[in-house]
């Protein structure tokens, strides 16, 4: 792993090199993966924003480089069709979203299947062992929303196939846009 493993992140996601601020802002939906920690989720991911134009805004600090194999080998070669966008913090995206915004959280009441969810929404998923923070899911209790699951099987869904089944459910109510 590199000293600094957003290093190369950065260099991938800089607005300026890496998308125009016209192809963000056509996004249907924005994929927001705060501090993910386990590359084939963050690859995996990056390979469903390729197929459905959806950008992916990645939040540090990253658990992972993004030259880490396992996360090329996971996005595939799909990575020059998806617009990223990185993030310092979680408190530095929130700053500066103005867009509604749905938070995905085992802890939620409200399920996903009820939202009223519009185009350019984003989609914020917390990392893998700890999910979002309780202080950002409690000043947003109406935009908080989980996947329902067996009681007791299973503490979480994995984090690419939440992001899957809620990204798709969101791309569904918007009639899939620019998809075949």
């Amino acid at each position: 792993m590199d000293a600094d493993p957003n290093r190369t992140a950065r260099s991938i996601a800089q607005p300026s090199d890496r998308i125009r601020a016209d192809t963000i802002a056509r996004a249907p939906l924005h994929i927001v993966l705060v501090e993910p920690q386990i590359p084939p989720n963050t690859g995996n991911v990056a390979r469903l924003c390729a197929a459905t134009g959806c950008a992916l805004h990645l939040v540090a600090p990253l658990g992972f480089s993004i030259a880490d194999r396992e996360l090329k080998r996971a996005g595939l070669d799909y990575w020059d069709a998806v617009d990223v966008r990185l993030h310092d913090s979680l408190d530095a995206f929130l700053s500066t979203w103005t867009a509604p915004l749905w938070l995905l959280s085992t802890r939620a009441s409200q399920r996903y299947d009820g939202a009223s969810f519009a185009f350019g929404d984003a989609l914020v998923f917390g990392k893998e062992t700890a999910g979002l923070p309780d202080a950002v899911l409690a000043a947003h209790p109406t935009q908080t929303l989980r996947v329902p699951m067996r009681e007791g099987a299973v503490r979480s869904l994995n984090l690419s196939t939440t992001v899957g089944i809620v990204a798709y459910a969101a791309l569904a109510r918007l009639g899939f846009p620019a998809l075949r």
